[in-house]
């Protein structure tokens, strides 16, 4: 096994693929070099002098300078590197070629076909309340619904959407909640929905259900827990009439063209831009040229790579709305008098990750190499195919409740240290390194660490296989442990 890596020729670092001891040499480009000090797996060291105020640089591009002279040899870290990040940058349109190398393979999978078009991977019966106050009522809908019918087929699942919003919200964060709640009731992966409604709160039912728009009175049900005098039995009743309507759905054959994937990574480490992240980006090539789409969010994970993505651009009015999507993340830092550039985690560092520019490169490693079609706004849903750019702050909860919201109907999450969590969509998670899955069973779902050791081409390959088994109905770690989740975005102040 490989004990370093030089990722790009023009890094003046490279990475430890193993705990280094100090005094052990290392060989690089048939250079050897003896190690100053000992560096953990995931860590950087330097591989030639590197004078202060230089800068340094790993996958082709600066992740910031040198606070003192760096000798060959020596750890690389937060002690003695610091981000070139700072303020609001201004951008031009500087369009690149991109170059897809997959081609359409005409795969399939076994998928549920709604009546609007748009397909899910689960067929699952789903409670949304409107407010967090009848979270409780909803679950006891539940517990006396299954009761009652026994066998819950051709559901797969049956879950509420716990929140604890919906009421006390003013502006952006109201229009949050309601937004992400909408998109969760045409969601694909429902085959059935009843909205719960307290009937006093600030999101009222009457308004949510008229801003939904087209739906299908068979599958979404609405009840005001207030306007009844027995909101269970009433629930129930309800829950039962999907029930009969959702009596004969099956998985039928489908093009993988209708596949949604959200692109997401949480407690990554020194090893994430090296092996699980270029994965999934590669996975995300792969997609679109199958004619499917891939989501990519954390946008203030983008900070200091954001221009990589804006020169692939599909066009001059995409580029804009990344500049849009880059600088009123920034803007809302600043508005709440934080610094922007507040990044990596106490984790992250651990891990291996020192500065926000080294972060946001594996970061964006998971959009691969493809031309970005379209950027949504926080609680849009998706109208493009492609390499789509979504709103969304870092937080692995709210990150990944929005790329669900979007409209995706999986989540990919990359992880170095590891996370048990699912939000409300299967959460798939892909470790960085070897150690991490062998700890973790229960929560990992598909060993990135691999990459280290075997073919790039037959890694990708096993993981579209077991996208496609996914796809078609076997079950990642968050739902066979029942850790499913929402959380929505919140900015501002509660009555």
């Amino acid at each position: 096994m490989l004990e370093i890596i030089r990722i790009n020729e023009n890094d003046n670092v490279a990475v430890a693929l193993k705990d280094l001891a100090k005094g052990q040499s290392i060989l690089v480009n048939e250079n050897e070099i003896e190690l100053m000090d000992d560096v953990k797996r995931g860590h950087k060291v330097a591989i030639k002098d590197i004078h202060k105020n230089d800068h340094v640089v790993k996958y082709g591009y600066p992740i910031g300078h040198a606070t003192t002279d760096i000798y060959s040899g020596e750890h690389v870290h937060t002690h003695n590197t610091k981000t070139n990040l700072d303020g609001i940058q201004n951008y031009q349109y500087k369009k690149k070629p991109t170059n897809n190398p997959f081609h359409n393979e005409h795969l399939t999978f076994n998928g549920f076909k709604r009546k609007n078009g748009n397909v899910g991977i689960r067929n699952e019966l789903w409670i949304v309340p409107t407010v967090g106050c009848v979270n409780g009522v909803a679950e006891t809908i539940i517990k006396c619904f299954e009761k009652e019918i026994g066998n819950i087929s051709p559901f797969e699942n049956i879950l509420v959407l716990r929140h604890n919003y919906g009421c006390s919200q003013l502006g952006d964060d109201h229009a949050n909640t309601k937004s992400i709640l909408q998109d969760a009731v045409h969601h694909p992966n429902a085959g059935g929905v009843l909205v719960l409604g307290l009937g006093c709160e600030n999101n009222d039912l009457y308004e949510f259900k008229e801003g939904l728009g087209e739906f299908d009175g068979e599958r979404v049900k609405f009840l005001v827990s207030q306007e009844v005098s027995n909101e269970i039995e009433e629930g129930v009743k309800l829950l039962k009439e999907i029930y009969e309507n959702a009596k004969n759905d099956k998985r039928e054959e489908v093009p993988l063209s209708e596949l949604k994937i959200g692109l997401k990574c949480g407690g990554s480490d020194g090893l994430s831009g090296i092996t699980a992240n270029p994965l999934l980006g590669r996975l995300s090539d792969f997609l679109a040229a199958q004619g499917g789409t891939s989501v990519l969010t954390e946008v203030p994970e983008m900070f200091g790579a954001e221009t990589i993505l804006m020169e692939r651009a599909e066009d001059e009015d995409v580029f804009s709305k990344t500049v849009e999507l880059i600088n009123d993340f920034k803007q809302y830092f600043i508005a709440n008098n934080q610094p922007i550039y507040e990044n990596p985690s106490p984790g992250n560092k651990a891990g291996g990750i020192t500065t926000l520019e080294d972060k946001s490169l594996g970061c964006t490693q998971k959009a691969g190499t493809s031309t970005v079609t379209d950027v949504l706004k926080y609680g849009e849903r998706l109208k493009k195919r492609g390499l789509n750019l979504l709103s969304a702050p870092g937080n692995d909860l709210v990150a990944a409740s929005a790329l669900a919201s979007a409209g995706c109907q999986i989540v990919l999450f990359t992880t170095g240290r590891g996370t048990p969590f699912g939000t409300f969509v299967p959460t798939m998670k892909v470790s960085t390194n070897t150690p991490l899955f062998e700890t973790k069973p229960h929560w990992i779902d598909f060993n990135a660490g691999v990459l280290l050791e075997e073919s790039s081409d037959a890694v990708l390959r096993d993981f579209i296989d077991y996208i496609i088994k996914v796809a078609s109905g076997e079950l990642v770690n968050n739902e066979k442990n029942g850790f499913r989740e929402i959380a929505i975005f919140k900015t501002g102040v509660t009555l």
